[in-house]
């Protein structure tokens, strides 16, 4: 497929529509998607016959998965240079969104994870439905949340952005509106709905509050928290700053409504890349501190590197290669990454 295939692009009533059209990968992102979208946002910025920006996705099962992991595989064998460039024009595309100076609204249906959160954390109108999963499961495949999480999960309460990078585990609709991961959940049988009430909104002076006022106006609805019963505990625990400490205080939990989730958390951390869970805590303890931008640079930096001295490779190796899902993490234990070992990462970034 080509790129005008896998991003369909038109525009109606002064809004441009990008919609993501790769739905038998999950709308997984590749360098052509990422291309045709930026090339598109630029020329619409300068464009007076546009007054806002709607990206979606087709696919019942996600709005976007991500990056394209195999590609990222076989692009490192290949040539490392390849990936550098992906990371740098991806991260240059989210950058455009959290800067755009039009409304840029994202309606992210279903699935979204890595990559997808990148887009959708770059909007002013985070919608999703009550079906949705949002996502940083980076640290499953050996490697660490990007796309500027460095900065949006180290600002989320509850200590839920550790949580999310340390666990790679997702949030439903509910628990991503108590942190702020999106704004409007609407009934997916209404969607369509909304898609009709933008190609005939009446624009006002103002397009950021003319928006904001017909989101008002939908339907609202919200699935059964599946943290509400844990935010207390997952602050109390993951606000250590070292791994192991966080382990050490999981290991300790006593109360019986929580030792069910605490085993089930221990278990999902033990099965996930050292490394990676230590670098994803390091960057987050860092850009915590950073502007967006800063992080940005921080998590490039980081992945020029990455391929070589960290885990992806093996861990995509196992998960969607030879799919055997059977990592062999290195180091393999959370003890073996001293802190000197992630410190050692950083030592070249200015």
């Amino acid at each position: 497929m080509t790129a005008t295939d896998l991003i369909l692009t038109h525009t109606h009533n002064h809004i441009g529509y990008l919609t993501l059209n790769r739905p038998q990968a999950f709308n997984a992102l590749n360098i052509e998607m990422i291309r045709a979208m930026q090339q598109q946002l630029d020329a619409w910025q300068h464009d007076p016959d546009i007054y806002a920006i709607c990206i979606r996705g087709n696919g019942e099962k996600a709005f976007c998965a991500g990056g394209d992991i195999r590609d990222m595989y076989h692009n490192h064998l290949k040539d490392p240079a390849l990936n550098v460039t992906f990371f740098q024009e991806e991260y240059a595309l989210d950058y455009t969104l959290h800067t755009y100076k039009k409304p840029v609204i994202v309606i992210a249906h279903q699935l979204v994870l890595g990559g997808g959160m990148g887009l959708l954390q770059g909007a002013d109108f985070r919608v999703i439905s009550e079906q949705t999963r949002l996502g940083m499961p980076e640290v499953a495949i050996g490697y660490f949340p990007d796309v500027g999480a460095s900065y949006f999960l180290s600002r989320l309460p509850h200590q839920a952005g550790a949580y999310m990078g340390i666990t790679g585990n997702t949030l439903n609709a509910t628990d991503a509106l108590t942190v702020g991961l999106a704004d409007y959940c609407l009934p997916l049988s209404h969607l369509a709905h909304l898609q009709h009430e933008l190609e005939q909104i009446h624009w006002e002076a103002d397009a950021f509050e003319t928006i904001q006022r017909l989101l008002l106006q939908q339907p609202s609805t919200q699935p059964d928290s599946e943290l509400n019963p844990y935010w207390a505990a997952i602050e109390q625990h993951f606000q250590h700053n070292a791994i192991t400490d966080i382990v050490a205080s999981l290991q300790k939990e006593s109360r019986p409504e929580h030792q069910n989730w605490a085993q089930q958390t221990l278990d999902t951390i033990t099965s996930r890349s050292p490394i990676a869970m230590c670098m994803a805590l390091a960057l987050q303890q860092r850009g915590k501190h950073m502007t967006l931008k800063d992080c940005f640079d921080m998590e490039l930096y980081m992945d020029s590197i990455w391929f070589e001295r960290g885990d992806i490779m093996e861990g995509v190796r196992a998960l969607s290669i030879d799919k055997d899902k059977k990592p062999v993490w290195n180091p393999a234990t959370l003890e073996a990454v001293t802190p000197d070992k992630i410190q050692s990462f950083f030592t070249d970034f200015k």
